[in-house]
């Protein structure tokens, strides 16, 4: 993928994060450039959680250890970020918001474009 098609998979994961500080409570994104700095620090946070811990760990992936490491990546990212509040329950909640939103919408990251499909 060319650097393009990456500038603009951050800008729709950064919408995707602003629609949902407006539905999730406890979620909150000062504005679009605290979204996109968060859906950078997002992306980085979950690619060194799968470079140490695996794939089988990885934030973006399905399942009950994905959505928890997930949430805790999106709930520490807020100390990264600055405008950004998240509560325990809201980083939860904002995990599975968007985790329903990337069914019909899939925003992968540049740190995604060099794995392959298999394990």
């Amino acid at each position: 993928m060319n650097f393009l098609g990456h500038v603009v998979r951050f800008i729709i994961a950064a919408i995707v994060l602003m629609v949902v500080s407006w539905i999730v409570p406890g979620f909150a994104v000062g504005g679009f450039w605290s979204a996109l700095l968060l859906a950078l620090v997002i992306a980085l946070l979950g690619w060194i959680v799968e470079g140490i811990f695996g794939k089988r760990v990885n934030p973006f992936g399905r399942g009950i250890v994905g959505f928890i490491v997930s949430a805790l990546v999106i709930w520490l990212g807020q100390y990264v970020v600055d405008h950004v509040e998240v509560s325990l329950l809201g980083a939860i909640l904002a995990a599975l918001v968007i985790g329903i939103i990337d069914l019909f919408i899939p925003v992968s990251t540049p740190f995604d474009a060099g794995r392959s499909s298999k394990s």
